[in-house]
């Protein structure tokens, strides 16, 4: 199928790329510039354009009309949002909603348009409650879960209004990153590798880990079984969250870490939420998709990559 990918260049929109391509499929890409072409492989069609640029946007799929559209793109980085509030709202929400629109509007061939949501939607619940569900109340307790939020309702509007045929994923901590060490995952393991002091924040937080090849599965479980998840919400687990305390532990004794970590050197965000984690049942269910990577596997995996680009970087 022709396929447009929002947010390609991005971590987890390079995986799925590659994922599709492998697959058969026709990719395009909507680019910011093109100074992230080099970042997708060979195949992938490149197109230029801001997502909260109506006119482009527009034009793009009318011009195109795609079968599936992936939007993947925004301002992901929570922390990030509560200073940027007005970039995360024009990009995260009104791009979203402009890309929809030009959808219903200019493209009678789509067939699904898949959202990246986020469990940060959730907000403020205690580990009492236990992991999240679809049916679960939604208290968003920073500006980047607000945007999304938003995003949700307005799909779901569309639904209702013009049966417009959406689903959204409202995922957890992905990782398995090679290119970024600003998400806490890979935050703990470049620094341990690199350095006899390891820096970090809360060290009390309780969050869910999902390494990338299995969110790749359910974007492709989804293309599969599209009469299944027209209209419907999934959280995405794996329901195995974890203080990032131990996390960093976990992290220590795989490269028997001899340095110092310290704690509380980042400030901590407004409204902090202190437990995540999710239950992919829904997914299960009705996808026959469920995370498979353990997070023991998933770090070593995280690590070994990490590894050789050092190795790469020091000549050896």
């Amino acid at each position: 199928m022709k396929i447009l990918l929002t947010g390609i260049s991005g971590f987890c929109g390079q995986a799925i790329c590659k994922r599709l391509l492998a697959e058969g499929h026709e990719v395009h890409g909507l680019y910011e510039n093109n100074t992230t072409f080099k970042k997708n492989p060979p195949g992938v069609k490149q197109h230029i354009g801001r997502l909260n640029d109506a006119r482009v946007i527009e034009s793009l799929i009318e011009r195109q009309m795609p079968e599936i559209v992936i939007h993947l793109a925004a301002k992901t980085e929570v922390e990030k949002s509560f200073e940027n509030y007005i970039n995360v709202a024009e990009v995260n929400y009104v791009g979203t909603v402009i890309l929809a629109e030009a959808n219903r509007k200019f493209n009678p061939k789509l067939k699904l348009f898949m959202m990246a949501s986020t469990m940060e939607t959730y907000g403020h619940h205690t580990k009492e409650e236990g992991a999240f569900t679809e049916d679960d109340k939604q208290r968003p307790r920073a500006p980047y879960a607000v945007a999304k939020l938003a995003c949700e309702a307005y799909l779901k509007f569309m639904h209702f209004a013009y049966n417009f045929p959406f689903v959204a994923f409202r995922q957890t901590n992905c990782y398995g990153r090679h290119d970024n060490d600003y998400f806490v995952t890979e935050r703990i393991i470049t620094q341990m590798l690199t350095s006899p002091i390891c820096k970090l924040g809360d060290p009390d937080p309780w969050r869910n880990f999902l390494y990338i090849d299995d969110l790749v599965e359910l974007y492709i479980a989804a293309i599969k079984n599209l009469d299944k998840v027209r209209g419907e919400f999934f959280v995405t687990g794996p329901d195995n969250a974890i203080p990032i305390h131990k996390l960093a532990d976990m992290v220590r004794e795989k490269l028997d870490y001899k340095g110092t970590i310290q704690w509380n050197t980042r400030l901590k965000r407004p409204g902090e939420i202190f437990y995540l984690n999710s239950n992919p049942k829904k997914a299960k269910e009705l996808l026959g998709w469920e995370p498979k990577i353990t997070l023991s596997e998933g770090l070593d995996r995280t690590i070994r990559v990490w590894k050789d680009i050092f190795n790469v970087q020091q000549g050896k």
